[in-house]
């Protein structure tokens, strides 16, 4: 958000000509995180400049040269000055950089962490050598290079200092995964910044610059796969025509340690293949898989594997042949296991003909299965039970298959949060997740432990993001949505990192160093995620969302196909009160949790306020821990999500003086959408939650501009993100 990358230089002068007012036109953000704004003179600047005064470091290989190049960037625009590279050892350089296997050995001998760092991890740390104090930055493989690299230079765009260094890091989650739900005709699902990044019609000959600058991204915050087509798959991706094109692809990630993985339609065997049936237990079709990641092995050596979203929402899977989802993701496993592949699995499955609390289906449907899928199979579970809702209980999945790998799946695109219009800081919800206790091994059995394998021992573990990353000049739609991007991939890396220390590392890198901004626009982030809860979902209520698009609140859907699309399948209100039951006298969803939890969420008393209505139907004149009632306690959630709102729009208002005025403007203009939609929300939720409870507004709440009639009426048939129905 700082440096005009060159295109748009010239874009600016183009509008120069034609005298059209740039700062309406020309929106800062290119370059992410990655700016490297000079430093300013004084005693960081030549502090800075004596540590890397002089560097030893020989790219021998591809990651190696992306890590120098990325280095003498980096180091260039920070400094204000090329940075000045030794030929050896011997000529006393400020700063060594290199594998213990290329270093001399009495640099090597000074470093006891390597057993600690893995494939991927770093060590950056001041050792002593020829009597001087040298900085080292060392790693065990080429890709440790890469990423100490990278942090080192975010060290550097924070201010930080470089003396006396001792830092030793590693990645706790193995596979760090962004899924595009990108279609190959370039629409994206629950997109909001564009279109798809692959223009699949160039490819494979022309490879754009946003590809290189998506894969420097990615690299800078750990993140080592990418899934490149949407989980509601289309089978022509597997075809020669375009693995030419992923092949172009696997070619620019692979210098920065990122690879390739491609959604698999389980029936592409027959759409795309000519066979009459997709029956994994069919030897036809086993062998057709066999040959398919033999062919796309042979294209891309590093080729990750496949994700399968199988008999959910319509997508063909192995039940459409009475077989079960074992029998299914064990046959892609044993297709790409000789290449170490591995397979993807998604747990998000329910059924119109299962009457089940849709909360309870996944878990119905997978925890009896824990310890029967391949060893390169993992099983990849939504962070909550429901549908990445502004806020939901974990997924009582995890914990529950201790003989499973899962992998947690979060959404960085903002589907249910307001799109790329509202202004929603995601590490908060993230890190809620990934803290929460499961208990499934006693107390401390959080989350993050069942991701990162340490709570069973599982030997592959992993993590994905839905992205939120379209061909938007700032990639993301809304500038601050960029720190979501950055967030998932910090946490991915390190599920321990606060969301202060992710959002303070963002801010610095992206805006501004100075304390005054940094103190007011961290603690806007941190209150950004509990606002939408508020205008939106307050006490536990969930799905209220309008029906396709999941734009704008639709608590009143009640006519869909399928009952649990409907938000009254949810909120269940009605003259007695409002919520979903899930206790033992309701759905008994709270069973699939850990005793200590379910006998906790049971308890009305005892089960916290954020989740009331997610596991209680209470009502209208419940009294709340505040004393209020509970409609009143709903009425003035509401409001506060608004009032919320409001603050942050205040709190941008301060930070002028420390941005650009065109960036200034643009969040400014967006934070105005989002106070005049969270009004909508409040407003209409509470006008047809007041049709059932038959009380006033509460004191303090606003009084609706517009009828119930009016909010009903508003239709969007052109929303974006929405799914594509062709198949």
């Amino acid at each position: 958000m700082k440096r005009t990358p060159p295109h748009i230089l010239a874009f600016m002068a183009l509008c120069l000509f034609w005298l059209i007012p740039l700062e309406a036109q020309v929106p800062d953000g290119y370059d992410l995180w990655l700016g490297y704004d000079k430093i300013e003179e004084g005693n960081v600047l030549e502090g800075y400049r004596k540590t890397v005064e002089s560097i030893y470091f020989e790219p021998r290989n591809e990651i190696l040269t992306t890590a120098f190049e990325e280095l003498k960037n980096g180091l260039t625009q920070l400094l204000d000055r090329p940075p000045i590279f030794t030929s050896g050892v011997n000529a006393s350089p400020s700063m060594i950089i290199g594998k213990k296997a290329d270093l001399d050995q009495k640099v090597s001998d000074a470093i006891a962490e390597y057993g600690t760092i893995g494939e991927e991890g770093f060590i950056i740390k001041s050792i002593r050598l020829n009597g001087k104090s040298v900085l080292l930055l060392t790693a065990n493989a080429d890709i440790g290079i890469l990423y100490g690299v990278f942090r080192l230079l975010q060290r550097m765009q924070g201010r930080q200092s470089l003396a006396g260094l001792n830092l030793v890091d590693a990645p706790k989650i193995q596979l760090r995964m962004l899924n595009h739900w990108d279609n190959l005709d370039r629409t994206i699902e629950r997109g909001y910044a564009g279109f798809s990044l692959w223009n699949w019609q160039k490819l494979p000959e022309f490879i754009d610059r946003r590809y290189i600058d998506y894969a420097r991204a990615n690299a800078s915050i750990g993140i080592n796969g990418t899934v490149l087509t949407n989980v509601n798959a289309n089978a022509l991706v597997l075809t020669p025509a375009y693995l030419d094109k992923v092949e172009a692809l696997a070619n620019v990630f692979r210098p920065y340690g990122i690879k390739v993985y491609l959604t698999a339609r389980f029936s592409a065997p027959m759409e795309i293949g000519g066979l009459p049936t997709a029956d994994p237990l069919d030897g036809r079709v086993q062998e057709w898989w066999q040959a398919k990641a033999k062919e796309i092995y042979a294209r891309i050596p590093d080729f990750g594997g496949f994700l399968v979203k199988a008999n959910s929402e319509g997508q063909p899977g192995p039940q459409n042949y009475g077989r079960n989802h074992v029998d299914g993701a064990n046959m892609l496993a044993k297709a790409v296991a000789p290449f170490r592949g591995n397979i993807i699995w998604r747990a998000f499955v329910y059924s119109e003909k299962d009457p089940a609390d849709r909360a309870k289906q996944a878990y119905d449907e997978f925890v009896p299965y824990d310890g029967q899928f391949m060893d390169n199979v993992l099983v990849q579970v939504k962070n909550g039970p429901i549908d990445f809702q502004p806020r939901e209980p974990f997924h009582p999945m995890f914990g529950a298959m201790p003989n499973t790998p899962l992998m947690v799946e979060f959404q960085i695109t903002q589907e249910y949060l307001g799109f790329s219009s509202h202004l929603v800081f995601l590490p908060i919800l993230f890190k809620e997740v990934l803290d929460a206790d499961t208990y499934r091994m006693g107390k401390g059995s959080t989350v993050a432990k069942v991701v990162d394998g340490s709570l069973h021992g599982n030997k592959i573990t992993g993590i994905a993001g839905v992205a939120n990353i379209g061909n938007d000049l700032n990639w993301t739609g809304h500038p601050f949505a960029q720190a979501n991007w950055y967030g998932f991939g910090r946490l991915a890396w390190d599920p321990d990192l606060s969301a202060e220390t992710i959002a303070d590392e963002w801010l610095r890198a992206t805006y501004s160093n100075n304390p005054d901004f940094l103190k007011s626009i961290k603690e806007m982030l941190v209150l950004s995620r509990q606002a939408p809860v508020n205008y939106m979902d307050p006490l536990g209520l969930h799905h209220l969302f309008d029906t396709g698009h999941h734009y704008g609140p639709g608590p009143w859907v009640s006519d869909l196909s399928r009952p649990e699309w409907n938000p009254t399948y949810y909120h269940k209100a009605d003259e007695k009160g409002i919520g979903f039951d899930r206790t033992p006298n309701g759905s008994h969803a709270t069973a699939q949790y850990a005793g200590e939890l379910a006998a906790k969420f049971n308890d009305v008393n005892t089960c916290p306020e954020e989740y009331l209505l997610w596991f209680h139907h209470l009502p209208w004149d419940y009294r709340l821990k505040s004393g209020t009632t509970l409609w009143d306690g709903l009425a003035l959630k509401y409001q506060e999500g608004v009032d919320q709102v409001q603050e942050m729009i205040s709190t941008w208002e301060r930070a002028r003086p420390y941005v650009a005025e065109n960036q200034f403007k643009e969040v400014q203009m967006l934070m105005k959408i989002q106070l005049k939609e969270a009004k909508w929300w409040r407003d209409a939720c509470l006008l047809y939650f007041q049709t059932f409870s038959n009380i006033e507004l509460p004191e303090g709440v606003e009084k609706p501009k517009e009828s119930l009639e009016h909010y009903r009426s508003l239709k969007f048939p052109y929303a974006p993100g929405i799914r594509p129905r062709w198949d």
